[in-house]
């Protein structure tokens, strides 16, 4: 009988995912602004590696460069801006008292932004020459940092009261996590900074993926980084009584 309970209450779930999963598809298909941010990084990608070759120029540099930049950037600006849209629409009401719980609504989200950016990572990778086991890890660490930053990007939504402040709050946080990696090259103290932020380890990652053996420091920094994220998550979910639950 609680088998019985939890297999119908496990289905339940899995059938409201997939129901934000595919109202999610329809709407970006119709928000150009969201769509572009899962686009525009893997096209420019394909575009420099194909367009520019400079003499002494670090193997796969245009991967590293943007794909550090889609990190910090389309997982988190889609993500808050998906949230706040809903909550200042009013959809998210309708979502959550069709039965759909937060939590479900929140994982349908996450993983449809996640596989969305991950599609675009591949795309990233490919153009920028990673094969065999240089695309899996590369991917690997994508992946990795593409959760961070949906959860920074779920905090921001859940803790905005509307699109413009969504916006206010993500586009400092996502300058910082996107352009941190490319300026450290240019300035030591700005290295330092980048090396506590995740981007910037991920970035560091990128141009060890033949050989992908991260140093115990560099573990802890990500897992840290991922601490930050759940504990502000957590923070934003308290203020908010739709997501207190």
């Amino acid at each position: 009988m609680l088998r019985g309970n939890f297999s119908r209450k496990r289905a339940g779930m899995l059938r409201h995912i997939l129901s934000v999963l595919w109202k999610q598809g329809k709407d970006t298909l119709q928000n150009k602004e969201i769509l572009i941010q899962f686009v525009m990084f893997p096209v420019i990608t394909i575009i420099m590696e194909n367009a520019i070759e400079i003499p002494g120029m670090p193997e796969h540099y245009f991967a590293m460069l943007f794909g550090a930049m889609y990190l910090g950037m389309a997982p988190l600006l889609c993500t808050s801006a998906i949230l706040a849209e809903e909550k200042e629409k009013n959809t998210l009401r309708v979502l959550l008292m069709s039965n759909v719980r937060p939590g479900e609504y929140l994982a349908g989200v996450g993983i449809y932004v996640w596989c969305l950016c991950m599609a675009g990572a591949a795309v990233i990778g490919l153009a920028g020459g990673y094969r065999g086991s240089g695309f899996g890890n590369f991917m690997l660490i994508m992946g990795a940092g593409f959760l961070v930053s949906i959860i920074v990007g779920a905090a921001v939504g859940v803790f905005s009261r509307n699109q413009m402040m969504a916006t206010s709050i993500s586009m400092p946080v996502m300058l910082i996590l996107s352009f941190l990696p490319m300026l450290a090259a240019f300035n030591e103290s700005i290295a330092k900074l980048a090396r506590i932020t995740y981007s910037g380890q991920i970035h560091l990652l990128m141009g060890q993926v033949e050989n992908l053996h991260p140093s115990w420091g560099q573990t802890g920094i990500l897992l840290l980084n991922l601490a930050a994220a759940l504990l502000f998550f957590a923070a934003a979910c308290r203020r908010n009584k739709r997501f207190a639950g």
